[in-house]
């Protein structure tokens, strides 16, 4: 879990994502065991259920992540179905293996001491602020979800036991020094090397193509030249930032909604507690006479927050005096929140009981209301009060153009009509070569519908985004097939003649290394010494061919070959294999690391193969796809 927020942690906002991502997800599952559904399961581990809410939210999850990770390129690959049921697969699997884990754990009697959660938490990096654990971070990323610290510690308990038997069983991988040092000598050795190139764009200016000799090669690779399922559409938009545009707000109407609706424009007043929690453990009455005894050392002038370092049970705000975090009214539990509502600043309170046990609350400071002028936020009230009266036309247009579409659903006119629109047209294109403006996955599932291209009919209202959508029908469709003979002639030509120019670089070249090898030869090479395994100036081509040789021992036994390139081929002579320089131990240390990872992974998986192996998995048959089940 704290891996993924690790990960991501490269910002203040990707952090915060990330944290949240991870944190929904435990709460989802923790709050899965809360309560009873009548559900099949996604999937039975072992007579134990992974229901269909955990394996909903690892689907989710899995898309929001690969959604950040890819921007934009997600969206195209997600129009693909089998893309989404590659990772609804891999979440199921995720959460199988985890099962597995946890199961083989309990086996072996493994957990979590508290003082071990306490400390992960505080090394987690996400939780730091300029380098150090900072309370009231932590406390914010939970509260956002309004996540309790006790469940957050319960799954992290899950986190580090599941831990404990990874690390178990691939924690003991290593790699010899001298192992690393030979793989590393041999990835840093170079190559001298002399080479020639024959470039085939020469010989396509003497090679004539006959009709005949097109028309044989396109009988023969019909395969080559199949052509996409293609469509154009005709479609009606509607998008309330166009809306918008159109619409003008006078300052008197800006001024009268700030009049009437001021209370908008004022801050939320904000209270930082700090608290002295004692739980109510298996004896309520002790932990009552406690908190009791604390408040009494408070009366006759004991340091709040010297107490709270001392005895409160909430350990991470307790190392910071009990402070914890600014929050408004109705958010903490509400018999804290009354009280803490009820204080004047640096008083203390009585003792309050909540859900989570005995509190002493001593308030730190208060943010009072605040409101801000009109001519701070006159400019936002305009562009509001335009969005809202835009959006009021949008919806009632929405449902116009959806009930026009569907009540004529041959035609598009009549609902570009109703909602004063144009019907817009595309050129024909394939599900690869989707115009930008329409470039999304809903249109293009759409697009290729039954309802559209088989039954003929409008599209559905389709969102493209917030308050903007269209409807879209097909214009002209193409079904997928071979391409004509008189379609590709051209493109056949080209490519007969690429490839017999192609084969005379080849024999141009087989001449050049024959005549090398017999001493003869005057072709001009090219010397390039100390070659290395990843250069970028040479094609990668000779590269790759040239550490596929061994040295040339001698002039009679020349270490010689040719190579396909690109665009034409290439003779090769490697004169010497030299020995890698600058191999000293912080190179060998890294490939070390780098091979006992590679080991541990291995490890990993062949673990997760064995239990899986080993365990009684069923699946469920009857999963609802709308729900991203499989």
């Amino acid at each position: 879990m704290l891996e993924k927020i690790r990960e991501g942690s490269q910002g203040v906002i990707a952090k915060s994502i990330l944290v949240l991502v991870i944190l929904s997800f435990a709460f989802a599952g923790i709050s899965s065991y809360l309560g009873t559904t009548t559900e099949a399961p996604a999937a039975t581990v072992n007579g134990e259920e992974i229901s269909k809410a955990e394996f909903d939210q690892a689907y989710q999850n899995e898309r929001g992540r690969l959604q950040q990770q890819l921007g934009e390129m997600f969206d195209t690959l997600a129009a693909n179905d089998s893309y989404l049921e590659t990772i609804k697969q891999n979440a199921l699997d995720r959460l199988v293996s985890q099962k597995l884990l946890d199961q083989t754990a309990a086996k072996l009697g493994l957990t979590a001491s508290d003082e071990q959660i306490r400390q992960a938490i505080i090394a987690e990096p996400a939780f730091h602020v300029d380098g150090v654990f900072d309370n009231d971070r932590y406390l914010a990323l939970l509260s956002q979800l309004g996540y309790q610290p006790l469940a957050f510690r319960n799954t992290m308990r899950v986190d580090l036991t599941r831990r404990q038997l990874i690390n178990a069983t691939v924690g003991s991988e290593f790699a010899l020094k001298g192992e690393a040092k030979q793989i590393a000598e041999l990835q840093g050795q170079s190559r001298d090397i002399r080479y020639a190139i024959v470039n085939s764009e020469p010989f396509l200016a003497g090679i004539t193509v006959t009709d005949e000799q097109a028309k044989e090669y396109y009988d023969i690779n019909t395969t080559q030249f199949i052509r996409p399922e293609m469509v154009s559409l005709d479609y009606v938009e509607l998008n309330a930032v166009d809306l918008s545009n159109n619409i003008s707000v006078t300052e008197d109407q800006a001024q009268a909604y700030y009049d009437e609706h001021k209370a908008q424009y004022q801050t939320i007043e904000k209270r930082l507690p700090a608290h002295i929690l004692i739980q109510f453990g298996d004896d309520e009455a002790k932990a009552e006479v406690k908190i009791k005894a604390i408040k009494k050392q408070l009366d006759e002038g004991a340091n709040f927050t010297e107490l709270a370092k001392k005895d409160s049970e909430d350990t991470f705000s307790g190392a910071e005096g009990g402070k914890l975090d600014w929050y408004e009214q109705g958010v903490m539990d509400p018999a804290f929140d009354d009280a803490m509502f009820a204080l004047e600043k640096g008083q203390v309170s009585d003792v309050v009981k909540s859900d989570f046990g005995f509190h002493l609350i001593k308030l730190l400071d208060v943010q009072p209301v605040k409101t801000q002028s009109f001519a701070e936020v006159k400019t936002q009230i305009i562009d509001d009060l335009k969005q809202n009266e835009a959006q009021d036309k949008f919806f009632t247009l929405q449902q116009s153009l959806a009930d026009t579409s569907y009540e004529v659903p041959d035609s598009l006119d009549e609902a570009a009509e109703t909602i004063n629109a144009e019907v817009k047209h595309t050129a024909l294109f394939s599900r690869n070569t989707i115009p930008a403006e329409l470039n999304n996955p809903a249109v293009i599932k759409a697009a290729f519908s039954d309802q559209v291209l088989q039954s003929g009919l409008n599209s559905d209202v389709i969102e493209l985004g917030d308050d903007h959508v269209l409807v879209l029908r097909v214009n002209e469709h193409k079904v997928a097939g071979t391409k004509s003979f008189d379609e590709v002639k051209l493109d056949v030509i080209t490519r007969i003649k690429q490839e017999q120019a192609t084969e005379a670089a080849q024999v141009k070249v087989d001449e050049y290394a024959a005549s090398i090898k017999a001493g003869k030869s005057e072709v001009e090479l090219k010397t390039k010494t100390k070659l290395h395994r990843y250069d970028r100036e040479l094609d990668s081509a000779i590269v790759n061919k040239a550490f596929q040789m061994t040295g040339s021992k001698s002039e009679s036994a020349m270490s010689i070959a040719t190579v396909s390139l690109a665009q034409g081929s290439a003779v090769v002579i490697v004169d010497k294999v030299n020995a890698a320089e600058g191999i000293d131990d912080t190179v060998i240390d890294s490939l070390k690391l780098q091979l006992t990872n590679q080991y541990s992974e291995q490890d990993y998986r062949a673990l997760i193969a064995y239990l899986k192996a080993h365990a009684e998995i069923t699946y469920s048959s009857n999963l609802d796809e709308e729900k991203g089940l499989l």
